[in-house]
């Protein structure tokens, strides 16, 4: 099985969205983030949320060279280009992980 990291800068959003949707496919991942915030984007945690992802144990965390050495692919997702999710509502985070879920799907198992 193939191991992916999502890094991003907070891991407050689309990283934390990455992980829980490659992990939706069957997929082990992790998420990770440079500067990582105190809490996830509440609209994120809706997001997720009404799709049946439990969100009470995700909490944006640091990286570290462990996660990197236990990944078999590293993606940055702010390499993807998309919008930074704080301050955007939930219709715009629901498009958010759209956009993520495609990107996802695209990665081996």
């Amino acid at each position: 099985m193939t191991r992916v990291l999502f890094v991003c800068v907070e891991n407050a959003g689309r990283s934390q969205l990455a992980q829980a949707l490659y992990e939706r496919r069957g997929g082990e991942a992790r998420s990770a983030g440079s500067r990582p915030a105190d809490e996830l984007h509440e609209a994120v945690v809706e997001a997720l949320e009404e799709i049946g992802v439990d969100t009470s144990g995700r909490r944006p965390r640091k990286l570290t060279d462990a996660d990197l050495e236990w990944a078999d692919i590293v993606v940055d997702v702010d390499e993807w280009g998309l919008a930074e999710p704080v301050g955007l509502c939930l219709e715009e985070v629901r498009e958010l992980r759209a956009d993520i879920e495609r990107r996802v799907a695209g990665l081996p198992c």
